[in-house]
């Protein structure tokens, strides 16, 4: 019997650069999106959810225009952009402005923030290194995933799907590929990460795992 690969929890760092650009007002917005570095448009987007932001929004710019323009249609327009589902950073910064184009014609004259609220383009570095644990099974998995940080949880499941490239994430691959649990992986998949922040994420999968080691004691006829 092949020896089990075990699920190695990572954890990040990340270090905030400013890019010195910023904008007071929508067009000024639509003028940086089109030239920034993709490394910021990755920070205001895929890595929404590591700062720990309401769920109101799904990125800063979304945020930026509901809080701080007042254009809460143009919000919500935004939010309804789904980074995943981008080919690249470069088909996620046509979408972007594709939005507020749109926008644009309808209401072309939006309001300017007040002084103070300008957006501000920052980009990171993001940091990489072992967590030091380490699960073979789904117990040992269980008692991770309930006591790891959450820079862990986000880099598995929120940051994978960039870097899977098809709306997965480490959890599920590990669950489908190594434990031959493909209905846990679906479930996992299923999760939809724009409805939950990190702890939320960290509680579905807790419970899920919960039922799938619970499933498999009572196949094996262990009382409880």
């Amino acid at each position: 019997m092949d020896e089990i690969r075990p699920f190695e929890f990572m954890q990040c760092e990340t270090i905030l650069k400013a890019t010195g650009k910023k904008a007071g007002s929508l067009r000024e917005l639509r003028d940086v999106i089109a030239k920034v570095s993709d490394n910021s448009l990755i920070h205001h987007t895929y890595q929404y959810f590591l700062k720990g932001h309401i769920l109101e929004h799904t990125n800063d710019f979304a945020h930026w225009a509901g809080v701080y323009l007042e254009e809460r249609a143009l919000s919500e327009h935004l939010s309804f952009i789904d980074p995943y589902t981008c080919a690249d950073v470069g088909d996620l910064r046509q979408e972007l402005l594709g939005t507020i184009d749109r926008y644009l014609e309808n209401f072309p004259e939006p309001r300017e923030v007040m002084p103070g609220d300008a957006f501000f383009f920052n980009e990171t570095i993001m940091i990489i290194a072992p967590s030091g644990l380490k699960a073979k099974n789904l117990a040992e998995f269980l008692i991770a995933i309930k006591y790891i940080d959450t820079s862990s949880i986000y880099y598995h499941f929120y940051e994978a799907r960039r870097r899977l490239g098809h709306r997965s994430d480490d959890f599920s691959q590990w669950f489908e590929d190594t434990l031959q649990k493909e209905d846990l992986a679906a479930r996992i998949r299923a999760i939809d990460p724009f409805m939950h922040n990190s702890e939320g994420i960290r509680e579905h999968i807790s419970l899920a795992v919960e039922e799938a080691v619970r499933q498999d004691m009572e196949v094996m006829g262990v009382e409880r």
